[in-house]
């Protein structure tokens, strides 16, 4: 028997051989129009959840709020816009330019520069032939990306008006944005054939989508269906597509994707996203490392820990006094600074240290952002004028890390690993992110020993040093870095560059003179 098309593409009835595709809701077909749901959600909630696997938040004004545990990158679009991109090229423009936000233009080219139209009267005799050459225009939409929470809650707190993308224009400032032209899809949640032609691009790479949905599998490679449908043998997928709960499939099926199937079951809408349980997407800035570990490695490296860390403390116990004399002869309490960072695991903990600088100093940062020498997301100065006379001296010696070893103790830290930093840094790259809090934070690593304080490169070093780190982990290494740091404290030295056969514990040029104030490994809280 011939295969027929059904009569409704989306939400297909039964029928004794069917080729399901996808296409606009028809007028007068079972969903009325801008009502279908998959898996109980309309377009925008699903274009928000594939946004979510890349660990972007879409902010709308007056929708879901800016959620401070979740990634701090905004996607800002009007009420019902949909977009589909590629975020890098945005990304890494709104990092490495240190701008407050990317102005973003998606433009969706069509396909063909008319479209004809054959007339003919109530007979089929032909009138005349038209083209419609507005079709070759391309459509466009204009978005915002961003890290900055505050700029993300005032757009979710405004109410969206003419001027409204104006207004987000003038708060940012010229100067602090930029600007940048992506090729893409995009649609109006509101309109089921525009939804449908951002659906076409999200369908291509929409992420781990049972991370998103409650009771969503992936049948086949493209093929994510809920897990009240039955898939009887015999029925054939031929691209991406989304299967909703309820639909009934026959075993001669052939489904022609991208093909969106809605309900046919009622489902309550998704809960929100959980942020803390969303796997890292599938999009990322750069390659997954490929770790090396095992348990023996991990166990001999946490008894290491232990042992190293609870004699080094009992030695440095005498210094605790007189360091604590120090600061509060020239700045009184406290003593001790206690910045949150995370863990393996992305758990968050108290990094202690000695405190080095003014008691305000995280207000005074704000007002020195202009002159951060750093290129990522850390703030780093030469000669920053909120550190103290001791501080300076503590630094230079590594003396204010001292405390840390009770964190190394209590099992937060490591003695080597990459460097302990908070949830708000780590956002910056999911691959770097994933790699990094998959071992424990460490008192020194591979970047504190080998970055080079260039113009321009601090934070690229970081992220390469780290990643680095965890693919070659090992006690040779670990033993390298340990002999490295004592040798920069004792000696006064900066690090060696790296030699040309790129072995990270071979050194072969001699060591860079580095300032005196600013010891390897230090960052501004």
């Amino acid at each position: 028997m011939p295969a027929r098309v059904a009569p409704h593409p989306w939400n297909p009835r039964a029928g004794a051989a069917r080729t399901v595709r996808h296409a606009p809701v028809p007028t007068g077909s079972p969903i009325p129009r801008g009502q279908w749901r998959v898996w109980g959600a309309d377009a925008i909630t699903l274009h928000d959840r594939t946004w979510a696997l890349r660990h972007v938040q879409v902010i709308r004004p007056g929708g879901a709020a800016p959620r401070t545990r979740g990634p701090r990158v905004f996607l800002l679009v009007g009420s019902h816009d949909l977009v589909a991109f590629q975020p890098k090229p945005a990304l890494d423009r709104l990092y490495w330019s240190r701008a407050r936000a990317a102005r973003v233009r998606v433009v969706q080219p069509n396909g063909t520069p008319y479209a004809e139209a054959v007339d003919c009267d109530g007979r089929g005799r032909l009138l005349r032939i038209r083209r419609d050459y507005s079709r070759g225009a391309s459509t466009t939409a204009r978005c915002w990306l961003t890290s900055d929470l505050s700029l993300a809650r005032r757009w979710h707190a405004e109410s969206e008006r003419p001027m409204a993308w104006n207004w987000l224009a003038r708060l940012v400032g010229s100067e602090r944005s930029v600007a940048v032209r992506a090729e893409g899809r995009v649609g109006v949640g509101r309109d089921d054939e525009a939804a449908m032609s951002w659906l076409e691009a999200g369908l291509d790479d929409p992420g781990d989508l049972e991370h998103a949905f409650e009771g969503v599998y992936q049948f086949q490679p493209g093929v994510w269906v809920h897990e009240s449908v039955v898939v009887p043998p015999g029925v054939r997928f031929a691209g991406p597509a989304l299967v909703g709960a309820g639909v009934q499939l026959a075993p001669t099926d052939v489904v022609i994707g991208p093909a969106l199937l809605a309900d046919e079951a009622p489902l309550d809408p998704p809960e929100d996203v959980d942020w803390d349980d969303l796997e890292t997407p599938t999009h990322r800035l750069i390659p997954r490392p490929r770790l090396r570990r095992g348990w023996w490695r991990r166990s001999s490296k946490r008894a290491f820990d232990v042992a190293a860390s609870g004699l080094a403390l009992a030695c440095a116990l005498p210094l605790f006094p007189i360091v604590m004399l120090l600061i509060w002869r020239e700045d009184g309490r406290p003593f001790f600074f206690a910045h949150t960072r995370q863990t393996r695991g992305g758990r968050e903990f108290p990094c202690f240290k000695f405190r080095t600088m003014i008691k305000d100093a995280e207000r005074a940062k704000a007002a020195l952002a202009g002159v951060n020498q750093s290129d990522g997301a850390h703030f780093f100065m030469k000669d920053d004028p909120r550190l103290l006379r001791v501080g300076k001296w503590l630094r230079r010696f590594q003396i204010d890390e001292i405390p840390q070893l009770w964190n190394i103790l209590r099992g937060d830290m490591s003695v080597v690993g990459p460097r302990p930093s908070p949830d708000k840094e780590n956002q910056f790259c999911p691959a770097w992110r994933e790699a990094r809090l998959s071992v424990r934070p460490g008192l020194t690593g591979l970047w504190q020993v080998r970055r080079t304080r260039e113009p321009q490169t601090d934070f690229q070093e970081w992220i390469r040093y780290d990643l680095e780190y965890v693919q070659r982990e090992s006690w040779r290494l670990d033993i390298w870095i340990i002999l490295e740091t004592i040798r920069t404290v004792v000696l006064g030295s900066g690090p060696r560059p790296k030699s040309r056969n790129n072995s990270a514990h071979q050194p072969s040029r001699p060591a860079r003179t580095q300032d005196a104030t600013a010891a390897p490994g230090k960052e501004q809280p």
